[in-house]
């Protein structure tokens, strides 16, 4: 009696035919072309506010906020200036968040508008033909 091991090892040795199928993309699905962008610009957008924060927390501990009131407080001549409350944590996350919004909006809507023009666009060319092996 072989074991449920042995038989895998068995299996795997065997050689298997590699068969290759050729397909035409002739049509992307509006819903799932738009559902598909939003999840992706809000993710992207996700990213992008958390990147921006710990860019300014870094930016904060290292005291490069320090130098740069340094500067401007010389070149402005005005001693009360601060860039670190000028662009606070949360007004740099605020921003940020804006900005995800209308990048998500934006993606969206050219995921929409991509989907869109390569449907039109396959009625002229007849679609992409793709390659896919069996491994």
């Amino acid at each position: 009696m072989s074991s449920v091991a042995e038989k895998l090892q068995r299996k795997s040795q065997r050689q298997t035919s590699v068969k290759q199928v050729r397909l035409k993309l002739v049509y992307i699905d509006f819903w799932s072309a738009v559902k598909f962008s939003f999840l992706v610009a809000a993710s992207l957008g996700i990213v992008l506010v958390v990147a921006s924060m710990l860019v300014w927390i870094v930016l904060n501990s290292t005291g490069i906020f320090g130098d740069l009131d340094r500067i401007f407080r010389d070149i402005l001549s005005d001693e009360n200036f601060s860039v670190a409350s000028s662009f606070s944590l949360t007004q740099v996350a605020g921003f940020a968040f804006v900005v995800a919004i209308l990048n998500t909006l934006i993606g969206t809507a050219l995921g929409a508008i991509a989907s869109m023009l390569y449907n039109f666009s396959v009625r002229l060319t007849g679609g992409i033909l793709v390659g896919f092996t069996n491994n």
